[in-house]
């Protein structure tokens, strides 16, 4: 992302190629990308437009892309078209979104499986690569060659893929990259050098994506442009954490960390089926109730285009020093940027809201 403000926005068929417009009119725009998640976008279309060209946002074939300064910033599918009275609105996301929408009809995604200490990463090539060899499939998404040391498998827990569980490629990818120490991705989208196709990447990231940015921040009364809300979430409260490893019944592994603060005892349950020693499994049940003993955390902030953190300037996964203070919050730390969306006709000109989560609730690659 280089400016805020996209010059164009453009569709195409997903399965042929084929240009649908090349500067389709988009209102009320927003989109932005996601960790380990697709991202989304959403807009507003003339309904005569759409009357007169009606493949132009045809639902789960067509793709969209939102360019700027010559780059393409954002790219998916779009899945939702809704039409009420003089609004139709379009609502895609994108391409990890296609997953979710395939089966493993064969069974070890073809015969890539099934998996015994296998590192996550290829594991998710093999899935995208199964999905993309059957007839009508190929959404052209390339998977990155990055490798991890995260395993899943093993000789006594074998990882299968079987076609009778009915469950979603997406679902699977999801499960890889759902839990601490796994790898992470995001979607990512440009042109290729000679700007004659787009280029459809599953960006992947170990130990991590993103980096620690000591060059910007976000800031009240400096980029920060509404209040954000503070969460003090008591469901989520514990100061003490029953975790659980691998093993079943009697021998299943468990650690316990408590400490008394001097607030009401709250337990919570941890379970962490692929740790296998109890020396790991105790340093991850300690950083669970860590976690769960911060309240008071910041999830969203939306901040304007300023030289403290210029449009652009942050990536997925990036870790970003934050600080707030107003009537009712008073926060300072560094935040994770999860994700966030860019509002390029915002009232009082361009806006991002950025998805944040503490950056102590990450463990990259360790325990």
């Amino acid at each position: 992302m280089t400016v805020p403000v996209p010059d164009r926005v453009l569709v195409q068929h997903a399965l042929t190629g084929a240009w649908l417009h090349t500067a389709l009119p988009v209102t009320d725009l927003e989109y932005g990308p996601e960790l380990s998640g697709p991202g989304a976008l959403r807009g507003t279309l003339s309904p005569r437009l759409v009357a007169s060209h009606p493949t132009l946002a045809d639902p789960g074939t067509t793709a969209i892309y939102v360019e700027s300064a010559g780059e393409i910033q954002w790219g998916g599918l779009i899945w939702d078209v809704r039409a009420r009275g003089n609004d139709y609105t379009i609502e895609a996301a994108s391409w990890s979104s296609y997953l979710m929408h395939r089966y493993d009809l064969d069974g070890e995604h073809g015969g890539r499986g099934p998996y015994v200490f296998a590192d996550r990463c290829q594991v998710i090539r093999n899935i995208w690569a199964y999905a993309q060899s059957i007839p009508d499939g190929d959404l052209g998404v390339v998977v990155d060659s990055t490798t991890s040391s995260s395993k899943i498998g093993t000789p006594a827990d074998v990882h299968h893929s079987y076609w009778y569980e009915q469950k979603s490629l997406g679902d699977q990818v999801d499960e890889l990259v759902s839990d601490q120490a796994t790898p992470e991705y995001t979607c990512v989208t440009s042109w290729n050098a000679d700007k004659t196709a787009v280029v459809k990447r599953i960006k992947l990231g170990w130990p991590r994506l993103g980096a620690r940015r000591t060059d910007i921040e976000f800031s009240s009364g400096v980029n920060i442009v509404e209040e954000p809300e503070q969460v003090l979430a008591g469901d989520e409260y514990a100061q003490v954490v029953i975790g659980t490893g691998a093993g079943d019944g009697s021998a299943k592994l468990r650690q316990i960390s408590a400490v008394r603060n001097g607030r009401l005892r709250l337990e919570a349950a941890a379970a962490f089926p692929e740790v296998n020693g109890n020396d790991v499994l105790k340093a991850r049940v300690e950083w669970e109730r860590a976690r769960r003993q911060t309240l008071g955390a910041v999830e969203q902030v939306t901040i304007r285009n300023t030289p403290a953190a210029p449009f652009g300037a942050w990536q997925v996964g990036d870790d970003v020093y934050t600080r707030i203070h107003n009537a009712w919050t008073s926060y300072t730390g560094w935040c994770r940027v999860t994700g966030w969306t860019i509002r390029p006709t915002a009232p009082g000109g361009p806006q991002a809201v950025i998805s944040l989560r503490p950056s102590a609730e990450f463990i990259y690659g360790g325990l």
